[in-house]
Order: C-alpha cells, then sequence, then structure tokens
C-alpha cells in the first residue's frame, strides 16, 4: 500500500495531535504553494511529482490515495482543500467518497469480521478529521444524496463500538445539517422576495404616484445605508461555496470523454445570485439618480451616494463601493451635465482614482491588500471586513484557469494550477467568514432589495425627461424610446418606465438577502 510505505516520507507528516481546520489564508505561503514536501528538488513517488519540494502533478489515482489518512499519514489540509476543490473536474463528488470508502475499508481491513481495533481506533480519528473538513468545507457535495449515503456508511464503520468515535459522528452530522437547512431557508427566502418584488410591481402599475419613494426617504445618512449594503454583501457572499468557482469559470478539459462527471453539478446559484446583486445595485443607483425632476434633488441623490461609496471603501466593502461608481458612470446618469455641475465632484473623484482599472486595477489592488493586512491584525469586527470587487476575483480566476491546462501532456492532472487557484478561493473564502458588525436595519435593507429598478431603456427615457437630448444621437434614440408606445407626455414616460421595468424583472432572476 503506497502509504505505509511513505511514512517517513517529507511530503506525509506523522501527526499526534489532530489538527483543527484553520483559517484558510495562513494554509498558503507567499508562493501559493503548500507544505508537501519533497527530499529532492524533483522526484517522482507513487504517481506523484514534485518540483523544488512541491507537489506539481500526480495521476488522478495517487492524489486520491494521497488524500485518504492511514494509520501513520495525515494530509496536508492545505492539500486537502485544494484536491476537494479541483477534483470535481476529474470525478464526481459522489465517485470521490466512494473511493475514499473503499481506501479505508479496504486497506484498513475494517471490512473483516475481526477488524484490529487497535488499527481502527488509530485509523478511526483521522479519517473522521478528514470527513469533518470536507463537510465544513464543502458542504454543498452532500446534497447529493448518494454522497450523503455513503458518508453514513463510512461513519458507521468507523464509529461502531466505540461511545467516543459516535459522538464525534454525532457532532459532524449536525453541523453539516445545519449548513444545508440554512441554505434551503437562504433559497426559500430568495423565492419569497423574489414574490414581493412582483406583488410591488403590480401596485406601481395600477398607483404610479407610489414610483415617488426614493431612498433618501428610506435613509439619508450615508454611513448608515454603507452598513447595510455590508450586510447584504455578507450574507450573500456567505452562501457562496468554494467549488462554485469550478463549476461556473472552469470548463470540462476536452481530454475528458466522460461527460457524467459535469452533468450532475448544480449551477453556481450563489455565486451567480451574488452578481446580480452587483447589478442590481448599479441599476438602483442609477434609477435613484435618475428618478427626481428637480436638477436639486437630482444633485443631492448624487452627492449622497458619493458619500455612501466613500463609507463603503472605508468599511472595506469594495464591491457596494464599485457598483455605485458603475450605476454613475452609466451613461444615462452621466450625460446629465447640468445635474453634475450642482455636485461637488471631487470625493468622487478620488474614489474613481481608487477603483481606475489602469494597470490592472493597480490602485484598487494596493487598496484591498491593506485592508487584508488590516483583517489580519484586528481588533474589532469591523476591522476584519474585507468584500473584494467580485466581478475583478472572477475574472483572475478565468485567466488562471485559460492560461494554464487541466493536465499535462502525460496525462496528469496539473497540480500547480490548482495550488494557484486554490489560494485565491480561499481568501474569499475567509473574507466571507465574517460576521457582520452592524445593526440590521431590515426596513432599509428591504427597499434596497425590492424597490423597483429601470432597465437601460428606462433609464435614459428618465434621463431624456430630465435633460433632454443634446445632440443628433441623442435625439434619434429619444424618438425612437418615444415611439415605442407612443409617448408624448411626461405622465406617459413615468408610465412607460413602469412596464420597462416589468420587462425587466420579467426577463432577470430576482436577486434578494435575508430579511428575517
Amino acid at each position: 500500500m503506497p502509504h505505509s510505505s511513505a511514512a517517513g516520507h517529507k511530503g506525509r507528516h506523522r501527526i499526534i495531535n489532530m489538527p483543527q481546520t484553520p483559517h484558510f489564508p495562513p494554509m498558503f505561503g507567499t508562493s501559493g504553494y503548500n507544505n508537501n514536501l519533497c527530499q529532492t528538488k524533483e522526484q517522482s513517488y507513487g504517481g506523484l511529482h514534485y518540483h523544488d519540494n512541491n507537489l506539481v502533478s500526480g495521476s488522478l489515482e495517487a492524489l486520491i490515495q494521497h488524500l485518504v489518512p492511514s494509520v501513520d499519514y495525515y494530509p496536508d489540509r492545505t492539500y486537502i482543500f485544494t484536491f476537494l476543490l479541483s477534483s470535481r473536474l476529474f470525478i464526481h463528488p459522489f465517485e470521490l467518497m466512494s473511493k475514499v470508502y473503499h481506501l479505508v475499508v479496504e486497506h484498513q481491513r475494517l471490512s473483516e469480521p475481526q477488524a484490529d481495533k487497535i488499527r481502527l481506533r488509530k485509523i478511526a480519528p483521522k479519517v473522521l478529521q478528514l470527513l469533518t473538513e470536507w463537510t465544513e468545507t464543502f458542504p454543498y457535495d452532500f446534497r447529493d444524496e448518494r454522497t450523503m449515503r455513503r458518508l453514513k456508511d463510512l461513519t458507521h464503520r468507523l464509529s461502531s463500538g466505540d461511545e467516543l468515535y459516535r459522538k464525534a459522528v454525532q457532532q459532524m452530522t449536525q453541523g453539516l445539517i445545519r449548513k444545508l437547512t440554512a441554505l434551503g431557508q437562504y433559497e426559500e427566502t430568495l423565492m419569497k422576495i423574489s414574490i414581493t418584488v412582483t406583488d410591488r410591481l403590480a401596485v406601481l402599475k395600477t398607483k404610479p404616484q407610489a414610483i415617488q419613494k426614493d431612498i433618501l426617504t428610506i435613509c439619508n445618512d450615508p454611513f448608515t445605508l454603507a452598513q447595510q449594503l455590508t450586510h447584504i454583501e455578507l450574507e450573500r457572499s456567505s452562501f457562496i461555496g468554494p467549488e462554485e468557482f469550478i463549476q461556473a469559470f472552469i470548463q470540462k478539459d476536452p481530454r475528458d470523454n466522460d461527460k457524467s462527471r459535469f452533468s450532475g453539478h448544480k449551477k453556481a446559484r450563489n455565486l451567480e445570485a451574488y452578481v446580480d446583486w452587483f447589478n442590481r445595485l448599479s441599476y438602483l443607483v442609477a434609477t435613484e439618480i435618475c428618478m427626481p425632476v428637480k436638477k436639486k434633488q437630482r444633485a443631492r441623490v448624487t452627492e449622497f451616494f458619493i458619500d455612501v461609496a466613500r463609507e463603503c471603501f472605508n468599511i472595506g466593502n469594495f464591491n457596494s463601493l464599485m457598483a455605485i461608481i458603475s450605476g454613475m458612470n452609466m451613461s444615462p446618469v452621466s450625460r446629465l451635465k447640468k445635474t453634475w455641475g450642482k455636485v461637488k465632484t471631487a470625493k468622487f473623484d478620488i474614489l474613481e482614482h481608487q477603483m481606475d482599472p489602469s494597470n490592472n486595477f493597480y490602485n484598487y489592488r494596493t487598496a484591498l491588500r491593506g485592508a487584508t493586512q488590516r483583517s489580519i491584525t484586528a481588533h474589532s469586527s469591523r476591522e476584519k471586513i474585507v468584500i473584494p470587487f467580485f466581478s475583478l476575483l472572477i475574472k483572475d480566476v478565468y485567466f488562471l484557469n485559460e492560461g494554464c491546462a487541466n493536465r499535462l501532456p502525460n496525462g496528469h492532472i496539473n497540480f500547480e494550477k490548482f495550488w494557484e487557484l486554490a489560494k485565491q478561493v480561499s481568501e474569499f473564502m475567509a473574507w466571507k467568514k465574517v460576521e457582520c458588525p452592524f445593526e440590521k436595519d431590515r426596513k432599509i435593507i428591504a427597499y434596497l432589495l425590492t424597490a423597483p429598478v429601470f432597465n437601460e431603456d428606462a433609464l435614459y427615457l428618465a434621463s431624456y425627461e430630465s435633460e433632454g437630448p443634446e445632440n443628433n444621437t441623442e435625439k434619434e434614440r429619444w424618438k425612437s424610446l418615444r415611439c415605442v408606445r407612443g409617448i408624448r407626455t411626461v405622465h406617459q414616460a413615468c408610465q412607460i418606465t413602469l412596464l420597462l421595468i416589468q420587462d425587466l424583472y420579467r426577463s432577470q432572476p430576482q436577486t434578494s438577502c435575508l430579511l428575517t
């Protein structure tokens, strides 16, 4: 058996005290690699290949064996996370769990009627620790009944006849069930809020004056609104599983002909909902600015959102910050020259500089590193908050995937790629675990999540109503939008915006957050 013969190998550590699942950033060094070390600069062992003391590639079977503990071996926790994250590209989690079961039960001879109790006592804590790390970090794998059934089979084998192990299994199972129950409740709440949005649209259709409610009537304090945005961000991100980055952004290797391992994966719904939230916030900002008829009020709303964006930056909420800036830079908003002429833009210019996309968002990445360092040395919950600009994180993952193959020419899995991927994902996993320290205002959150927002055409309509078209292109577009439904008056323009809102909500999935 590979493990027993490798007991003295530097890459396979002997464990005396069982490790606990750590916060993710300390798992990785600056290189992105872990401590799966080898004694020589380059060596192949049991289907695993090392270079400069790092595990860089291996066959799938060898990597699976490297995951499974034995009497005298426990895998490095960075390896556990990286392999569980990336393995689903090559094998379904249910199939992986079946292989783990086989390696533990058959190789440790636990299936024998008179299984050595001493051997069982040595191996059981390590396997239970592996399963605990799996269920805590990748709980959504166990929404598949087959994976859950195999987990129960294995834990039953390990805990039979020993009260201590039975308690450990019970604790692990209860934690897993809590996570899956919370996910189910969250999904139900998303559906309920979607229904609420639909109901409000129906009210607006019959009572257009209801649309006069705006953000300043709900909250006129920038710091409070930034806090509530942070609540939404942290709650929305908390339900994103690390595997969703793999399932959403990394395509199947064309060399892998087995489609079944991909067809069984659920879509990255929580990740997609988080992206939808960013888009919703951007359009909400643009809607709030374009809606007021009076120039003075539009300028007031604009300055308010500039202050909100600044507070988001101070908190470390870069995702809401960028969503607000994106909304203010939409053409229907940026063209309002008379409005912007009344706005004190110095603070906005500073924020735009911080989020400047030039040099691959150098300024933002510098600020993110500062926020990350503050989080590491934090003495309060507020200082721990780091909410990255999520679309850029997705872009980084995408380009990492595009730039590296999943397999090497010899057929080995390119684990060097997956170390780097795991490093990026693990940082996000640590950030999303932070508890929001601010008091929740349900009224403000409800408005942010359910207030109707305009789509692009509706925004242009409202913008042209506020400040008329200035050039031929704008005049043609204004004429085209008015002719769609025969608009002749401002009141009719309001009616058309309501219809366009309905079109928007019919064509896009709704974003939401727990309100209770």
